[in-house]
């Protein structure tokens, strides 16, 4: 009878003072942990768009770069953090979904351990060739592959990247099994690609953008469900006749779970007043990135969007015999 009489007063005086620290919210500078290497299109994203945010909240949003475990080293930080709104997670599907779906134990649970806040962008994934590869357009590379799938390959930034699994994804699709070359990072991969000793990737547009541009690949189709904005001319896989390939990397905030609601809707709030910040848009695009639109911003439409994704990129895993069946 003691004992629930204390838990009873502390619950009561919790539930008192967390409107009260709401309102006080934010009177120190945050912390946006960025699960990747500075310098990194992620990087540059989060940076642009934590210097907004700084001024819609009236303090700083200061970067973090925690890289590892494929994403998850950042990941965890968060998750472990105290839950009073001073550490953010600058969430992707690096942090969210393909890494967790990879191993039996994730050091966290993408849904459980995370108060989600707002989906903020979406970065589509490309498929790129080698300059010499003898097809223009999605169809041609669909009836190439299936007729020569057995001597063809494609690289990634490593197993259960957003490269690797945006082809998996293709593949599957396409009915075919074509030969996977992992790597330990973007870069090397572009450069066998460039070189003409891989067939295709399936890259983020913002680097993808500079190769085609270059004249160096070859841009065969945006695997997103719209057009990207520094592609105009590229059309979608949808628009190619393969609708079910959606492979595109995403940003989004979230907070650790137990994080008071007073307080992920205030940041949640400034989120979304940051993407109508005038000009951010067009800064955003040369990323190739894109702004959700208002209806898509609430952490409500997050906490199921994750579950989505997982469920999307799971199937996708089991289908290729990424992860067993």
């Amino acid at each position: 009878m003691v004992v629930r009489s204390g838990l009873a007063l502390v619950f009561a005086l919790f539930s008192l003072l967390a409107p009260a620290q709401a309102q006080d919210y934010p009177n120190r500078p945050i912390t946006m942990v960025v699960a990747a290497a500075a310098g990194g299109p992620i990087d540059v994203f989060g940076r642009i768009f934590a210097e907004k945010l700084s001024d819609k909240l009236g303090q700083r949003v200061v970067i973090e770069n925690v890289g590892g475990g494929g994403g998850t080293v950042g990941g965890q930080k968060v998750a472990r953090a105290t839950p009073d709104g001073y550490t953010v997670l600058l969430g992707t599907v690096a942090t969210h979904t393909n890494p967790t779906l990879l191993v039996d134990k994730p050091p966290y649970d993408p849904v459980a351990d995370f108060t989600p806040v707002a989906l903020v962008s979406e970065i589509p994934l490309v498929l790129i060739t080698r300059k010499d590869f003898p097809a223009n357009t999605l169809k041609e590379f669909v009836a190439y592959a299936k007729a020569n799938q057995s001597k063809m390959n494609y690289g990634s930034a490593g197993v259960g990247s957003a490269a690797h699994l945006g082809c998996v994804m293709l593949d599957n699709a396409m009915g075919t099994h074509i030969q996977h070359v992992p790597y330990r990072g973007t870069s090397l991969a572009m450069q066998d690609l460039v070189s003409g000793r891989l067939d295709f990737l399936c890259e983020i547009a913002v680097t993808a953008v500079q190769n085609i541009n270059a004249g160096t690949v070859k841009g065969i189709a945006v695997l997103s469900p719209n057009r990207s904005p520094v592609l105009p001319n590229i059309p979608t896989a949808a628009e190619e006749g393969l609708p079910s390939v959606q492979a595109y990397t995403w940003t989004a905030l979230f907070l650790p779970k137990d994080t008071p609601a007073p307080i992920a809707a205030k940041l949640q709030k400034a989120a979304a007043e940051t993407m109508d910040t005038p000009g951010l848009k067009e800064e955003m695009e040369k990323l190739a990135a894109t702004f959700v639109a208002p209806e898509r911003r609430s952490s409500a439409y997050l906490g199921q969007f994750v579950k989505d994704e997982l469920t999307k990129w799971g199937n996708a895993m089991r289908a290729s015999g990424v992860i067993p069946k």
